[in-house]
């Protein structure tokens, strides 16, 4: 069974489905089985791609009019269409011509997964060397510290003071796990000897 999705990307009037709808019952897909979402394609609560992900069964075919359609991105699109493949649902996008149903279709698949892959292993060189360049000039990437100044100041004095962690913790309203991450950073205990707690 062909089951089609259709998106525009504002819920106003001005921008229809008319155009997606008609390409899909051309390409035979049944109008009680037209799907759509009036959302921008870079939201991730979008109701009726999850009704269309829901519905599809193996054997069926997910066709859209485009492929930007369908993904927030090329790696989303991958993500999804990756998802039916294991649950043998075909994709069919009637504009780019790709079809998993065909050779060429599945050809065209895997491309677009090298692509996608090559483009993360871009954005990760980029976002390494900004964070090279960040520290070259004395910048450090991360939160800032959540437990700083004097109430670092006054955390250590009562630990040191023999205070326990949990106390510690319900005493200055911090969280364990940000209370050792910030006495790491510190270099305490072991900077100062003190026996962990």
């Amino acid at each position: 069974m062909l089951v089609g999705y259709m998106r525009v990307s504002s819920d106003t009037n001005r921008q229809t489905t008319d155009l997606q709808r008609d390409a899909l019952l051309a390409a035979g897909v049944d109008a009680r089985h037209l799907f759509e979402d009036r959302a921008s394609g870079a939201k991730d609560d979008r109701p009726g791609l999850a009704k269309v992900l829901a519905f599809v069964q193996p054997g069926d075919v997910l066709v859209v009019w485009k492929l930007d359609r369908l993904g927030r991105s090329l790696s989303h699109l991958l993500t999804i269409v990756s998802t039916l493949r294991e649950r043998h649902v075909a994709f069919r996008s009637l504009t780019e011509g790709m079809d998993t149903t065909t050779p060429s279709g599945e050809l065209l698949f895997h491309v677009f997964g090298a692509l996608a892959q090559y483009e993360r292993a871009l954005i990760r060189e980029r976002v390494m060397a900004g964070l090279a360049a960040a520290k070259q000039r004395g910048r450090h990437g991360g939160r800032p510290p959540a437990i700083t100044g004097e109430k670092l100041e006054m955390v250590i004095a009562a630990l040191e003071g023999g205070m326990s962690k949990a106390a510690v913790c319900r005493n200055f309203a911090i969280k364990r796990t940000t209370l050792i991450e910030t006495l790491a950073r510190a270099g305490w205990p072991a900077a100062r000897g003190m026996p962990q707690r």
